[in-house]
């Protein structure tokens, strides 16, 4: 039987970044050796981490005056470094879910911090809007896309001050304009690469304005001179995720991305919508992630929520459970995910259906 992952993350990758990587491990780049014991500084790895780079730039398209730095530590330790570099004194925030939350409470450490909206009343089911964003204000972060809560901001925001956002769950989701943002990061674990590596989008002017001491692993001008060798790298995370820039770029990249995406999230959005047993936890149609489709029973049929955990399970499909703060259930449909899995999940919900 296929197993389906819906895992929100760690989660799905291409066959041939799996494949490729597990293949690096047993012989990288014909040295006869693992890439879990080859010197970073080796010119095989080198190559692997300017052309990774290289990549990113291309993809994305970013402009002159930005550089991309590959770090460690998650987008967690982004949430201090951010404001560490950025936050001089005042900073803004979205909250919108558990992550952004979490991004508040560390730049609260270094200075005066604004959260212009909220959705955290309605447990994070859509997305503030109308709200104002203080002219002086160092930055604007927001958490481009909620995997708890599956909702998502799916533009480049309009603001008078420089963006900074946390894309840990969309990155190569779609086109994005870089040159809105002073800085974009996101951890690899759920477009891109196994955990361990976070990939970091900086425009290079905005830094050193700050006068605290920054601590040389967590100022950004630290990666960016080293070529993001300043330490030794996760040297099998940074290798798959060239693997996984790679499978985009054949793919036609992150247009031709963005197009099979919202097919995907459009054929699950329309079945729960249309069958009797689901409700989407994302009202606002606008407001829907298509990286992680959250969604409950009807309230009149509650009591077959396990039932249908049980049954979906048994026809493959795993890492579908909601997360606790949410209930209900989650499938995250990142890009590596195929249509032929959603479509699977789909047949499971309409059986399912029929026989209740």
């Amino acid at each position: 039987m296929k197993i389906h992952n819906f895992s929100a993350g760690p989660s799905i990758l291409p066959d041939s970044t799996i494949k490729n990587s597990a293949e690096a491990v047993l012989n990288f780049a014909g040295t006869g050796l693992s890439i879990l014991e080859v010197s970073h500084r080796s010119k095989e790895f080198v190559a692997v981490m300017d052309d990774a780079i290289a990549l990113v730039k291309e993809l994305l398209d970013v402009p002159a005056g930005y550089e991309v730095v590959f770090v460690g530590g998650g987008a967690s330790t982004q949430f201090c470094m951010v404001p560490f570099n950025l936050l001089a004194k005042k900073a803004a925030y979205l909250n919108t879910g558990a992550w952004a939350a979490k991004a508040i409470k560390e730049a609260k450490g270094f200075g005066e911090v604004v959260e212009v909206a909220s959705s955290k009343e309605a447990v994070y089911n859509y997305i503030p809007k109308g709200y104002e964003v203080p002219s002086d204000a160092d930055y604007f972060h927001i958490t481009s896309n909620n995997t708890i809560y599956g909702t998502e901001i799916r533009k480049d925001l309009d603001v008078s001050v420089p963006l900074v956002a946390d894309m840990s769950s969309d990155i190569f989701s779609r086109p994005v304009d870089v040159s809105k943002y002073n800085i974009i990061y996101a951890g690899a674990q759920k477009n891109l690469a196994p955990s361990g590596v976070t990939i970091a989008i900086v425009k290079e002017e905005a830094l050193g304005k700050v006068d605290r001491y920054i601590p040389t692993m967590l100022d950004y001008r630290t990666h960016i001179q080293s070529g993001s060798m300043f330490n030794t790298p996760p040297v099998l995370p940074v290798y798959s995720a060239l693997q996984t820039l790679k499978w985009l770029k054949e793919l036609g990249g992150v247009a031709a991305m963005e197009k099979i995406n919202i097919e995907k999230a459009g054929l699950l959005y329309d079945e729960i919508d249309r069958n009797k047993l689901f409700k989407c936890t994302v009202e606002a149609v606008e407001d829907r992630s298509i990286m992680n489709v959250c969604f409950i029973m009807n309230d009149e049929y509650k009591e077959l929520e396990k039932d249908f955990f049980d049954y979906a399970t048994s026809k493959g499909m795993s890492g579908i459970k909601g997360h606790r703060s949410v209930g209900g259930f989650r499938a995250s449909i990142y890009n590596a995910m195929p249509k032929s899995s959603i479509q699977a999940l789909i047949d499971a919900m309409k059986e399912f259906e029929a026989k209740h």
